[in-house]
């Protein structure tokens, strides 16, 4: 197997086990969802990780942080879209506390990374 040097990044691990959980979690979605929230909930997701894997070879300071501050935003995003899921009864409270689990948890640990981005002890290769 190749050995991404983001994965070795404790916020993408975090990250990807949210996107994980999301798209458990979309099992229980109605079809008519799929192109709506559902859609809506995965790309936002997605963004969270990819945007620290593409951020990770850039070679300023500036330019790492941009990219953790987009994935940022779409963890804040994610935030509501599990709220707006669980207020129209498409998760379940156990599912709802899962998911704000794993993110909460992909929150703190992309925070940090930032911090370290920004006091140069960032992931260096």
């Amino acid at each position: 197997m190749i050995d991404y040097g983001f994965k070795k990044i404790i916020a993408w691990q975090r990250a990807h086990a949210f996107v994980l959980a999301v798209y458990k979690a979309g099992e229980s979605f109605p079809e008519y969802e799929k192109r709506g929230l559902w859609s809506q909930f995965t790309r936002a997701a997605v963004s969270i990780a990819a945007n620290i894997a593409e951020g990770y070879k850039k070679l300023s300071k500036a330019d790492k942080l941009r990219f953790i501050n987009i994935s940022q935003g779409s963890l804040e995003e994610c935030r509501y879209y599990i709220i707006l899921a669980h207020d129209l009864q498409y998760i379940s409270d156990e599912i709802e506390q899962e998911l704000n689990y794993k993110l909460e948890g992909a929150s703190w640990c992309l925070n940090a990374y930032a911090q370290a981005i920004v006091n140069d002890a960032g992931i260096k290769d």
